[in-house]
């Protein structure tokens, strides 16, 4: 007599900070089963002990490598103990402090990765907040009235100064600065029927 055959099980895993879910369905596209383990080494045992259990597993497909399902498929468990629970700006001065030492197998190359990363995020932010303080400066400069508006940020100030150009006082009116901003409502007719559209031109200042 032929025994069953096992199941072909594909499971999907929707990742979060504390907790997974997965989903297991078989070869058919038939729901078999779903569970809810923890972000710790012995959830990720449970759930690989739990897809084999519905039968064959052939494929997975998990959510967020690159964030909250990274420890699914790269770093050591030992490294993801020792990151847990820490807040952004812990981690990134954890990781950057890591010592990776000889690259000499998975645990050494992730914190080799994760040292490099931090040092990029660090030196990152260090020039935006160089270049934030230096754009605060000229557009408080060029623009003080306008900078001192509730909501007007050194961002947008920047860009409506920039959309502006030399010639600011051209800007005369509400109109004037639609037209600008290609919003300004212009008649558009068919022959038959007249409408009133906006001038869509692409603009720099609509990015404010």
């Amino acid at each position: 007599m032929a025994h069953a055959q096992a199941p072909r099980i594909t499971v999907g895993v929707d990742t979060h900070l504390d907790v997974h879910v997965a989903h297991a369905g078989d070869q058919l596209g038939r729901r078999v089963d779903t569970v809810q383990v923890p972000t710790t080494p012995t959830g990720y045992h449970d759930l690989l002990a739990w897809a084999r259990g519905l039968g064959e597993p052939v494929a997975w497909g998990v959510e967020g490598t690159g964030s909250y399902g990274a420890a699914l498929v790269t770093a050591p468990a030992e490294l993801r103990e020792q990151l847990r629970g820490l807040s952004a700006a812990a981690l990134v001065r954890t990781a950057a402090a890591l010592a990776p030492g000889p690259i000499a197998g998975p645990l050494a190359a992730a914190m080799l990765a994760l040292r490099t990363l931090a040092a990029r995020h660090q030196a990152l932010s260090a020039e935006i907040s160089s270049l934030t303080t230096e754009l605060d400066r000229l557009t408080a400069k060029a623009a003080p009235q306008l900078v001192a508006l509730f909501g007007v940020g050194q961002d947008s100030a920047g860009a409506l100064l920039v959309a502006a150009g030399d010639n600011p006082d051209r800007l005369r009116s509400d109109a004037c600065f639609s037209m600008l901003c290609g919003a300004s409502p212009i008649q558009a007719s068919s022959g038959k029927t007249t409408a009133t559209g906006s001038c869509r031109e692409p603009r720099q200042v609509d990015r404010c």
